[in-house]
């Protein structure tokens, strides 16, 4: 099974247009220490040929443009991506559609939930259905990507996405399809995709247990992150994240599951996990954590 990272940062990007931060200047400047990052986006292939885009974020056009495996290679129009397979109906998970419309044929794999989602917006209706098959999958039933690698979605703790929120109070956290988990595997190795998170439980740990590599959500290094920043309001459990830091967050949470590679996706700009000096990036790596980054490939 083949990986590659196409983006590794939360919605927004890193740096984020409108963003004045240090951590967002730095990057801005061409601070090596502080890599630009698109927004979350991971491709896999079983044989370097076909390949499938785990969530099309609005940045997905640039990303193919800087990943060779997913350039046109025969004729006048091709595209080696077979499928998109996305985790929830969040803009930066769904935007990037917009980017396939040239009616190029691939399968769109979601639950029912997101494919309602889309289809209550005619815009993605540019997709044309003739040729673009969409695939509705139940949690927890495998479905084919290709001959060689299944995959499966599962319920993870999370939101509806912002603009489908409705009056003042939070929404609830809820485990269903509405946001998801992905795993793939190809009979030997196993893969978890998990961009978004709001918390660990019990059914979850038991399903991370023994994969081969995790992709985990890693928007803020600790929850009122945003709020000391003068960001905004909205901690991390409010917009359904869990965070790395804390008792309760990401980085302890995985101290009692046996996985092959962590690697964390979804940052937020402000996330000092982000640079490459920071004593964030330091605690997250000597516990075991590879903060992804764009162009960043695995084997299994």
């Amino acid at each position: 099974m083949k990986i590659i990272v196409l983006g590794a940062a939360a919605g927004g990007g890193f740096p984020q247009w409108n963003s004045n931060a240090p951590g967002c200047n730095r990057s801005r400047s061409g601070d090596p220490l502080a890599p630009a990052r698109t927004q979350a986006s991971v491709a896999v292939s079983s044989n370097g040929e076909q390949w499938y885009i785990l969530n099309a974020s609005p940045d997905l056009r640039q990303q193919i443009n800087d990943t060779p495996a997913l350039h046109p290679k025969e004729g006048l129009r091709h595209s080696p991506i077979a499928g998109v397979v996305l985790t929830g109906g969040d803009v930066d998970v769904i935007a990037g559609l917009l980017t396939l419309r040239e009616r190029q044929p691939f399968v769109l794999h979601a639950t029912q939930r997101i494919h309602e989602v889309l289809e209550a917006n005619p815009i993605f209706e540019v997709l044309a259905r003739d040729v673009v098959s969409r695939s509705t999958q139940e949690l927890n039933a495998p479905f084919a990507l290709d001959g060689s690698l299944a995959a499966q979605f599962f319920a993870v703790p999370g939101k509806v996405p912002l603009y489908l929120e409705s009056g003042s109070e939070p929404p609830p956290i809820v485990v269903d399809d509405t946001t998801v988990g992905l795993e793939i595997t190809d009979g030997t190795r196993r893969m978890v995709f998990i961009p978004g998170c709001a918390a660990m439980t019990h059914e979850l740990r038991a399903r991370l247990d023994g994969a081969d590599i995790i992709f985990f959500d890693g928007t803020l290094w600790r929850d009122d992150e945003m709020v000391i920043a003068g960001l905004g309001q909205k901690t991390g459990r409010r917009m359904g994240h869990m965070s790395l830091s804390g008792p309760e967050g990401t980085i302890e949470a995985f101290k009692s599951i046996n996985v092959g590679r962590k690697v964390i996706i979804h940052m937020n700009n402000s996330n000092p996990v982000l640079l490459g000096d920071s004593a964030e990036r330091a605690e997250a790596e000597v516990a075991g954590w590879t903060v992804g980054h764009d162009g960043l490939e695995f084997t299994l």
